[in-house]
Order: structure tokens, then sequence, then C-alpha cells
């Protein structure tokens, strides 16, 4: 069973938008999409509100997932979004 995080990142002066292109400049968005067990990670933004940004991150099943919290990408993440002052919300969901 596969696994789909949307994760909204929210914040302000187009702080989200600039968070996601650090993301990718950066390098740590290609390092996430070739971990073992990622199927997607890929940033939207929602033409509605113009201060957020929709991460679409996607895995083979929890245990990549979990592999993938665990990994020094994270504290690079936190990071980043303490940089830009972003706020986050979390929505899961299980894919058969």
């Amino acid at each position: 069973m596969s696994l789909t995080i949307n994760i909204y990142y929210s914040g302000q002066n187009g702080n989200a938008v600039k968070f996601a292109e650090e993301m990718v400049s950066s390098g740590i968005v290609n390092a996430v999409r070739n971990e073992k067990g990622n199927l997607k990670y890929e940033y939207y933004f929602p033409m509605d509100d113009k201060e957020t940004v929709l991460l679409i991150d996607r895995w083979e099943n929890q245990e990549a997932l979990d592999i993938h919290h665990k990994s020094p990408m994270m504290d690079e993440i936190a990071q980043l979004r303490k940089k830009y002052k972003l706020k986050m919300k979390v929505e899961r969901f299980e894919n058969n």
C-alpha cells in the first residue's frame, strides 16, 4: 500500500515559493526523489492562494517514509522551513 502526503507550506511575502525554489536549487528535491521508495515529490502552486505551495509526496510504503524522515535531509528541510518562516498543514492518504 503506497502513501501520499500533501504538505501545504504557507508564509508571507512569497516565502513559500522561495522555499520551493531553494529546495530545487539546493539539490534536496533531487535527493529525495532518488531515495529508495519515493514515487513522487512535486510542488504545485494554488491559483487562489499566492502565499501557499503544495508538495505532493508519495512513497511505496510506511517503511520508506520512515527512513526518509530519519535522513539528514529532514534537518536541511527543517532549516529552510525555519529560514522562510513557513507554517505547515499535512494531509495523509493511503492508496491501495
